[in-house]
Order: structure tokens, then sequence, then C-alpha cells
């Protein structure tokens, strides 16, 4: 018998608590009315809005905090396509830099929020949570548009304080998200809640499991899997089992993972020097295989 039941499974899949979702909501107002209450930030045209896992409904009550994006859409970067300028597309060269951006954004947290509860970080700032609030992780972002024959797709664009350019595509990735989860009888983010707690448990239980296993790539791994996977099977155990089956024979030796991309389905998954490899992901398939007990039936 595996070493977990149904029922706890079907504890695992679910959403946090409505105390918590209220907290969520709260710190994403409260970062909103500090960008509004800024005079220099107020008078700039700035996308506010959640992303990962909790814009996803995808959280777990063991890791609810909140991702917030503040997109900038009057200083905008680019990829151009081949033979083109920017001046095809009009884009002329601003002065105002990623570094003041996110500057101007941390001193208007401590203005809210105080300077002990802030911390800049390489790839956000912090704002630590409290009664009210959980954890916020607030991204500065510059538009990003990718040009392409047939259109443009547009994201966000950032730069650590390490000088790591990031793109990503928050906004793809939650209506995709969406649309995967429709068309599995809304199981694809129930799994993906189950891959997350399992991950927690283990590691709860001093399981070493590698560090580039995290929640964002769980999410793509169980985005990769087959519809009929979540729809033909009609209990957790049973998805959980034949879902990591399936990740597993497609992350072996013969690479048939190599075009799988992330939910926004915009990067690939496994291309461009990501900080997991698909040997990574096949040995913690293994892991969990074991600590869940499947090896035992």
């Amino acid at each position: 018998m595996p070493n977990f039941s149904e029922e706890t499974f079907n504890s695992w899949r679910k959403p946090p608590s409505d105390t918590e979702e209220a907290k969520l909501a709260n710190s994403l107002r409260l970062v909103k009315e500090a960008i509004s209450e800024d005079p220099s930030l107020n008078k700039m045209s700035i996308d506010i809005f959640a992303q990962g896992s909790y814009a996803n409904d995808t959280n777990v009550r063991l890791n609810s905090d909140i991702d917030i994006n503040l997109r900038l859409n009057d200083t905008v970067y680019f990829h151009l396509e081949e033979g083109k300028t920017k001046y095809d597309y009009g884009y002329t060269d601003s002065t105002y830099t990623f570094s003041e951006y996110k500057s101007t954004i941390e001193s208007a947290l401590i203005r809210k929020f105080g300077t002990d509860a802030v911390e800049r970080k390489d790839k956000c700032i912090t704002v630590k949570g409290n009664s009210s609030r959980v954890i916020t992780d607030v991204v500065a972002t510059f538009k990003f548009n990718r040009h392409e024959n047939t259109g443009v797709q547009v994201g966000a664009k950032f730069i650590t304080d390490k000088f790591v350019q990031v793109i990503c595509y928050p906004l793809q990735h939650i209506e995709n998200g969406k649309t995967k989860n429709s068309q599995t009888q809304r199981r694809f983010k129930r799994t993906t809640r189950l891959f997350r707690r399992v991950r927690y448990k283990m590691i709860d239980d001093k399981i070493s499991i590698s560090p580039n296993i995290t929640s964002f790539l769980l999410e793509c791994l169980v985005y990769n899997i087959p519809n009929h996977i979540f729809n033909n099977n009609d209990t957790w155990t049973e998805i959980l089992r034949n879902a990591i089956i399936y990740l597993f024979n497609n992350t072996d030796e013969k690479n048939d993972c190599k075009e799988w991309g992330e939910v926004s389905e915009l990067l690939y998954l496994f291309h461009g020097g990501r900080k997991w490899t698909k040997e990574d992901v096949n040995k913690y398939l293994i892991q969990m295989w074991n600590y869940l007990g499947f090896n035992k039936d």
C-alpha cells in the first residue's frame, strides 16, 4: 500500500483557507496603495498584477506568499524580428534606467511599510508579513515586447542586482493555466498543488532533494502532462502515480522533453541555461515515487 491515503491526497490538493486568501488579497491592495501614494510612481503607466502561485491558484497552505509584478510601460525592452530596427516600431531611447525604477519602488515601499519591513533582494523587494498580510515579493519590471512575424508577445523583463537579465510572460502563464484547468476537469491546478505539497513534505522529512526542483518547475512539469492522464483516472492516487510515470519516462536519456515549455508556452523548459536539468527532474521523480510508497504496490 502507498504511504499516504486517498483522503490525505484529497486534502493536499486544496487551496489555502479563506483567512489566508484574505491576507494575500490585502497584500496586493497595500502594494497598490504604496504606488498610488508615491508622487513619482503615480504619474507613470504601471501595470500592477499578482503572478506566481497565488495568481495561478496553485499555492498551498505551506507557501502562502504573494509575488506582485510592477510592470512599467513607459520604458520598453524589446526583441526585434530579423532585419528590423527599433525605428520600424517607433522605439526611442530612454534615459530612465531600470536601477532607478527599482530604487524608486523600494523607497515607496519603505514609506508605506517602514524600513524594518522592507528588504531589497537580488530579484525583488520583499515586504515582510504580519498578522494582516503575507510575505510579499515585489518585482519591478519593464514592459518587454517580443516581435515575431505573427505579431508581438508582451511580457516583462528585469535586471537583477547582480546584473542578470530575466524575461518572463506571467499573464500568458495565467491564461494558459486556466485553459489547461478547464480541459482537465479542474485537475491541473489541483495536481500542481499535490506536487508542491509532496515536495514540502519531503523537505520536512529531511529528504535530500536538489534545490533546483522549484515550485515553478513543478507547475511547468505538470502542465506538460497530457490531459488524458488527468481525465481518465478517478482518484488522486492514480493521477499522481500516472503523472510521475509519464514525467519519468519522458525525462530519461531519450530526451523526449526537449520541446517542453513553460506554462506561458513562450520559453523552453530545458533550454537556455536553466538552473535545473532533466537529470535533476528524473532523479527527483524517483525520490518522489519512493517517498509516496508507490514502489510497494
